[in-house]
């Protein structure tokens, strides 16, 4: 720990002691030498960190946990790499975890008990909201510091671990089913409201001191949560209001849909029993609370008056002795004698049948066992009660049956047994876990191919990718190397290549304004010139892709820009009448200025001696010719 306590991770934090260790990670107080404040830091174990799919897990959680700012939640400063071992900096909390102080002070007092739970419920409210549910609400992860405030933590990071696939993970799980809500103890997807039913657990542990159910290993802990109902709180600890107890078991429901719709409704719920008003949760009409029960007056529990039952009068109901004349109590004691062995008869008579006597088959009699294999666990059982047979239920492991059905018995089908002997159900957990191929980087369809060999299904997700090449398998879930039931599915992201946008109109802009639009967009650009009669010269006529097509990012773009319209030939009207000449170049779209020039041959007057531009020359269509028109004058020039 003294090599630790120096190390400075990235340069800036400063590691200082360890104050917890994980199922993934340890977690050191820290001083961030940039802010010199103290940080909590996460670092997970190394053999972690070699895992790529889990890496990148750890890292988008982190990234959505970094996006979370509450007052009840822990807040994510940074994340990063140091030498191979990836670790997250946190927000130092210096205070008591939820799960020291009922460890400590034994069960809490429901109004602490429900300022607490409203505190949590605020911060997961607040993190669904944010398209973030916690997976793995429990006492450990909720932190009160010296003055009562109440933080949230490890947002997103039970996501990463991705424990529900792997419930009998040494140390990382273990404290962690105790809270599982019934769809994640069943790899089912979860949603806002199983971190709702986790919350309720922690609600239920902080009222009686311990979590609803207890089991030998994580997987019998996680099939409670999915088969068998908690026993009521009230039933633990009588001081317990009833409205409370309410909030709780609703809380609790096994199908998400009976459970509060959302965190937001809960934390309503358990200000509105902090504040004496009346809850929104159902209390059993059989149960009146009349404030905290007392030593001497115990919590009231109504019960209906059964059919017949006499009430006696107010002062025997209330403990005076009721005398009845002497003349009738003789007759009274005659009558109870009668009643108690009749009783007696018929206790003996049963005994004897039990024993065989009478005819009847005792334990000497015997049944054949049904065949139950193939059938729900508790149908299955309930038919060989129905045959006088006692029952007991060991879960394994099998291919051949769904989970919670059974898959053979003990002794088997067929044979014949004693009446209330025991027969052992032997009930499937679902098919025996195969370690899951790794399949990142391959081809799809190798991939594909390589989890279908070892039993699983496929669901594909395709994905754009800048960086990696189509048809390429970026991530997995089950990562490879970790193990999951066969014909369970794998998920797998597909890279479609890189992400394609269409190329914007950039048509009447300048050539670099439209070089510069498409290159923010992510395209390359080459230009060239082309005539135009409508597009001003130096503006973009067009560009190939035209605008609108699909290109991937980093397509080349070719631009094209006007260099004005084509140029036309200047025909040569040199010879020609003004007349003639002016006439022709009209035709052709040419603006004609005439000039006259002296000449000295009578047989030029009046044609074109010349001609700018001259003939056979190119220039733009509707520009100005200017033709010399001979004069021929007799009168000699002095």
């Amino acid at each position: 720990m003294s090599q630790q306590q120096q190390r400075v991770f990235n340069g800036r934090y400063e590691l200082v002691r360890r104050i917890a260790r994980g199922g993934m990670a340890e977690v050191f107080l820290a001083r961030d030498q940039l802010l010199d404040r103290p940080v909590a830091l996460k670092v997970l174990f190394p053999e972690l960190s070699t895992d790529r799919a889990f890496v990148e897990r750890f890292r988008r959680e982190a990234q959505a946990a970094a996006n979370l700012s509450h007052p009840n939640i822990v807040s994510v400063y940074d994340w990063g790499e140091e030498a191979g071992t990836y670790f997250i900096v946190m927000e130092y909390v210096d205070g008591t975890p939820l799960s020291n102080l009922i460890r400590t002070e034994g069960p809490l007092l429901a109004d602490r008990a429900a300022a607490i739970g409203a505190a949590v419920a605020a911060a997961l409210a607040f993190a669904h909201r944010n398209g973030v549910v916690h997976r793995d609400v429990k006492p450990g992860n909720v932190l009160i510091d010296s003055s009562g405030h109440v933080k949230v933590a490890d947002f997103g990071i039970a996501r990463a671990s991705n424990t529900q696939d792997n419930l009998t993970q040494t140390g990382a799980v273990m404290g962690t089913a105790t809270y599982f809500s019934p769809e994640q103890a069943q790899g089912h997807a979860v949603d806002p409201r199983s971190d709702v039913y986790s919350l309720g657990v922690v609600l239920y542990e902080m009222v009686t001191g311990k979590p609803p159910f207890t089991g030998d290993n994580p997987v019998a802990v996680a099939y409670k949560h999915v088969r068998e109902e908690a026993p009521a709180p009230r039933s633990l600890n009588p001081q317990v209001p009833a409205a409370f107890e309410a909030i709780v078991l609703q809380s609790m429901a096994k199908s998400p849909d009976d459970r509060y719709a959302s965190a937001e409704d809960l934390r309503t719920d358990l200000l509105r029993f902090r504040q004496g008003r009346p809850v929104a949760a159902r209390v059993p009409a059989a149960v009146v609370d009349t404030g905290p029960p007392t030593a001497a007056m115990p919590a009231t529990r109504v019960q209906p008056a059964a059919t017949g039952t006499r009430v006696l009068p107010a002062a025997t109901a209330a403990g005076d002795v009721a005398v009845l004349p002497m003349h009738r109590r003789t007759g009274a004691y005659v009558v109870l004698l009668f009643v108690m062995l009749a009783l007696l008869a018929v206790l003996l008579f049963l005994l004897g049948r039990t024993l065989g006597f009478f005819g009847g088959s005792g334990s000497g009699g015997q049944v054949q066992v049904p065949n139950v294999v193939g059938k729900a666990s508790a149908d299955a059982a309930q038919i060989l009660k129905n045959d006088g047979l006692k029952v007991t239920t060991s879960f394994e492991n099998n291919d051949t049956q769904a989970s919670d059905h059974v898959f053979d018995t003990d002794p088997k089908a067929g044979a014949k047994v004693d009446k209330n002997s025991t027969v052992k159900l032997l009930v499937s957990q679902g098919a025996s876990p195969v370690p899951v191929p790794s399949v990142v980087g391959e081809d799809v369809a190798t991939a594909r191919a390589a989890l279908g060999r070892a039993g699983f299904q496929v669901q594909q997700t395709d994905k754009a990718d800048n960086s990696t090449a189509a048809n390429t398998v970026l991530d997995q879930d089950p990562a490879g190397g970790e193990t999951a039931p066969k014909n369970s599915t794998v998920r797998i992201t597909v890279s479609s290549g890189k992400s394609k946008q269409a190329v914007p109109d950039v048509s009447g802009l300048d050539a670099d304004q439209a070089a510069n639009e498409l290159g923010q967009k992510g395209f390359r650009t080459t230009t060239k010139q082309e005539t135009s009669a409508s597009v001003p010269k130096g503006k973009v006529t067009r560009t190939d892709p035209t605008a609108g097509t699909q290109l991937e990012n980093g397509a080349l773009v070719t631009v094209y820009v006007s260099s004005g319209p084509a140029q036309v030939t200047v025909p040569d009207e040199t010879g020609r009448t003004a007349s003639v000449a002016k006439a022709d170049l009209e035709g052709r779209g040419f603006t004609v200025v005439e000039t006259q020039r002296d000449v000295s041959d009578p047989s030029q007057d009046g044609r074109v001696v010349d001609q700018d531009p001259s003939g056979g020359s190119k220039a733009d269509p509707g520009s100005t010719v200017t033709l010399f028109i001979g004069n021929f004058s007799s009168t000699p020039t002095t």
